[in-house]
Parts: structure tokens; C-alpha cells; sequence
């Protein structure tokens, strides 16, 4: 554990957290204006990263996972009943990356390749895009590190196996 301080300019203050928060495991950074009010000073404590090991297994994300009919179901009645401009929260589109991946990893199991897999990806895009802009954080592996952006579907995983253990 070790602590940081940095004096910047007020226009990359957002920059230097979003950096601060993708190298390092921090707390709560401190922003405080300098004397002069002219720039910013930042302390905060931090350690570094360990590493966080491998995605979880499918069979252990989806261990306590319900049917894929009944998460059709669901996805579906939650898409259809939000009301009219209301955008999708994280369970939504969690849940929906996640139905799309099981059903990725059946056809790859039964060695169809088609769409389902472009789907699953894409849809796991954005539900990394999602965290990440919503600061979303509860695994080891935060949706504004690269390795989510790289392997998104392996962070559906992560989510999913996190999400059900806790609801």
C-alpha cells in the first residue's frame, strides 16, 4: 500500500482518475484545489493490481443460472413491459449477454457456427460499454480495464457468476 499525490490541471483531472482507477486497486481520491486555485491536487491510497487469474469456466458462471427458456422469457418481458424511453438497466443487459453466450457455447459445443456468436459478442460489448460508463465495479476485472474491452464475454462470466451468487 502506498500513497499517491498529483497536482494537474482541472481539465484532466476526470483523465488522471479513470488512469489512476485502471492501474492500480485505490480508494477514495481526495480532489482539493492549490493555493494559487489554479490546479488540482489529488491524494489517494493505493496498491497495486493482482492478477486476477482466468475468467470463470462457463460451467461455473451458469452454475445457478435458470433455464435458457425462462431467461428468454425474461429478457423478452423486460424488453417489451419498461416503459416507453426508459433505457435498460445493468440486470437487463447482464442477463441478456449472458443467455446469448449460453447459447453461443451450445451451438459451439454441437459445432454450428453462425450469428449467435457475433450476437453474444456484441452483446457483451455492450454490457462492458454499460459498466464501464456506469462505474459499475464487483470483480476482479473492472470494465474499464482493456482485458474486458478484449475478451468481453469472458467478463459477462465474471458478472453473471457474481450477480447470481448474490441474487
Amino acid at each position: 500500500m502506498f500513497d499517491i499525490r498529483i497536482i494537474c490541471d482541472p481539465a484532466d483531472t476526470d483523465r488522471i482518475v479513470a488512469a489512476l482507477d485502471k492501474t492500480f486497486t485505490t480508494g477514495t481520491v481526495t480532489v482539493c484545489p492549490t493555493r494559487d486555485g489554479k490546479q488540482h491536487r489529488f491524494y489517494v491510497r493505493a496498491d497495486h493490481r493482482a492478477d486476477p487469474g482466468p475468467w470463470p469456466i462457463p460451467e461455473a458462471a451458469y452454475a445457478f443460472a435458470p433455464s435458457v427458456v425462462r431467461e428468454i422469457g425474461w429478457t423478452v418481458g423486460t424488453a417489451v413491459d419498461r416503459p416507453h424511453g426508459e433505457a435498460p438497466g445493468r440486470e437487463y443487459w447482464l442477463r441478456k449477454a449472458a443467455l446469448l453466450d449460453r447459447i453461443a457455447l451450445r451451438d459451439e459445443q454441437d459445432g454450428i457456427t453462425g450469428d449467435v456468436d457475433e450476437a453474444a459478442t456484441e452483446a457483451a460489448r455492450r454490457f462492458v460499454d454499460h459498466d464501464r460508463d456506469g462505474g459499475h465495479h464487483s470483480g476482479p476485472i473492472r470494465a474499464v480495464q482493456p482485458r474486458a474491452a478484449a475478451e468481453p464475454r469472458g467478463y459477462v462470466r465474471q458478472e453473471y457468476a457474481h450477480w447470481a451468487k448474490t441474487n
